[in-house]
């Protein structure tokens, strides 16, 4: 009993800690999608389009990296393997999405985003996003 709480335990760790690394490169995904550094547009200059966008990726993130964990082998390395897996083509899914919604729509959406002045195409990218996120977790389940 004592063995299998704490192969729990130590399994939600390094659940965990891929989790936030995934995070974190969603964080970078961002940066490189728009123009300007995210820790200045967003906690200097307080950015709410910039906000926005990287709320529904984390959001995005950690509901994939959340299905692929409920929804894991019983096998812990499996598991692993696929948290990180769809983790990754998550990120790649929504940078495409990103990418296509630019084309689709006038201006450069990364300018737009990174924009003082609130834009409602930040709201249309951060669902994109977001939605991207939610097909990926589809997939898994």
């Amino acid at each position: 009993m004592l063995e299998d709480l704490l192969s729990g335990a130590w399994q939600s760790v390094v659940f965990g800690v891929v989790g936030v690394a995934l995070m974190a490169a969603g964080f970078g995904l961002v940066d490189l999608l728009t123009p300007g550094r995210l820790r200045e547009l967003i906690w200097v200059r307080r950015n709410g389009n910039a906000a926005l966008l990287l709320a529904a990726n984390q959001l995005g993130v950690a509901g994939i990296v959340f299905t692929a964990i409920l929804t894991s082998y019983h096998d812990f390395a499996k598991g692993l393997a696929s948290t990180v897996i769809f983790g990754l083509i998550g990120l790649g899914i929504m940078a495409l999405a990103f990418v296509v919604l630019d084309l689709l729509t006038p201006g450069k959406l990364g300018q737009i985003i990174a924009a003082d002045e609130t834009h409602p195409a930040a709201k249309v990218s951060a669902a994109t996003h977001f939605g991207a996120a939610l097909i990926v977790c589809a997939c898994i389940a």
